[in-house]
């Protein structure tokens, strides 16, 4: 199996990482399904409570290659949104319940339609979350996005591993603290992170290792005295993200014979509170392609919206998104485990 992962360029073909979190060994083959646990609770099928975040992956395209990236992105990804189906989303997404556009990737920034695309957004007065990986801003190409975002109102949600240098350039690579250090401190002199402007700044922290996230606003507080401490940094909340098996962590935790003990570790840290708030309930994952899914992560699996649902952007129905099955499979266990995982942080 190691030589298979080996050969496959990180686990980039989402049928050979559904068939290892699946079928690696006799125990991973054992443990519950997750479409058994949730019917234990009476979530099967899991359904939506409606659509409400309408979450983009603009493409693939990144300025690095994060260890635990999900989404296998980098600077040899070609995948990316054209203009075409930008325009296919602002359709779809000018409906009253939609109140949340999350903007995605890779790098978002790196499309070549992000400016326009989130001018046309803010004038239907919706809420706009970027994620980024805030080196990106350290570039000439894009040192203005920080303003240009802030007179947007544009929150941004922003990749911090830890508050200390070691850790964070070892999952990131080396340099990364000094330039995320160096933009959160442009983005609090414009305003980010300070409660009176209204200029939301998140950070997420995702493990390094094979375990869970830590206590949330324990882990919060203690970013919000060190960053302060040793930067005079400040930002509005920390959100924890369990690392699920897909793509380059899934390779880690194989190659470093940790797949096992991980995903037990998930299955028996289902947590039910966890279950019911899960983000696929209220949220879209588009595709650069414009393909609709239930979650970024799905997204990655090539798991698109089925049970009758239209998997398009083309076809858009939200009518029939919000009647619609939810896919699952083994990994949907991260998203449950504990006090459980969304792109908002824990959801208990």
């Amino acid at each position: 199996m190691k030589s298979l992962i080996a050969q496959s360029h990180s686990l980039s073909d989402p049928k050979i990482q559904l068939d290892v979190i699946n079928n690696h060994n006799e125990k991973i083959r054992s443990l519950e399904k997750f479409g058994d646990k949730m019917d234990n609770i009476g979530l099967f099928p899991l359904k939506p409570t409606g659509v409400e975040i309408f979450q983009m992956n603009v493409g693939y395209m990144c300025n690095m290659t994060c260890k635990h990236c999900h989404v296998d992105a980098g600077p040899d990804r070609k995948e990316i949104m054209t203009k075409e189906t930008f325009e296919q989303c602002l359709v779809a997404l000018n409906h009253p319940s939609i109140h949340t556009i999350d903007l995605t990737g890779g790098a978002p920034e790196m499309n070549p339609h992000f400016r326009w695309f989130i001018d046309e957004v803010s004038k239907l007065g919706k809420h706009i979350i970027v994620r980024s990986n805030l080196t990106i801003l350290d570039t000439k190409k894009f040192e203005d996005l920080p303003q240009f975002m802030a007179d947007r109102g544009v929150e941004i949600t922003c990749s911090l591993p830890f508050y200390s240098k070691r850790r964070t350039d070892a999952q990131r690579g080396d340099g990364t603290y000094d330039k995320s250090m160096k933009i959160l401190k442009v983005l609090n002199e414009i305003g980010y992170g300070k409660e009176e402007s209204g200029l939301l700044l998140n950070l997420v922290y995702n493990p390094v290792g094979a375990f869970l996230p830590p206590d949330q606003e324990s882990l919060k507080q203690d970013y919000k005295d060190r960053l302060w401490e040793d930067h005079g940094i400040v930002f509005n909340d920390l959100y924890t993200i369990t690392n699920l098996p897909i793509s380059r962590y899934l390779n880690f935790l194989v190659m470093s014979d940790n797949l096992e003990e991980y995903m037990e570790k998930l299955v028996t840290s289902f947590n039910p509170s966890a279950a019911i708030g899960v983000m696929c309930r209220n949220t879209i994952s588009i595709g650069w392609d414009g393909a609709l899914y239930d979650c970024d992560f799905n997204q990655m699996l090539n798991l698109r919206t089925n049970h009758g649902a239209l998997d398009h952007i083309n076809d858009w129905n939200i009518k029939q998104l919000n009647n619609r099955e939810i896919i699952l499979n083994q990994h949907c266990y991260g998203c449950t485990a504990g006090a459980g995982s969304s792109c908002g942080g824990a959801t208990v």
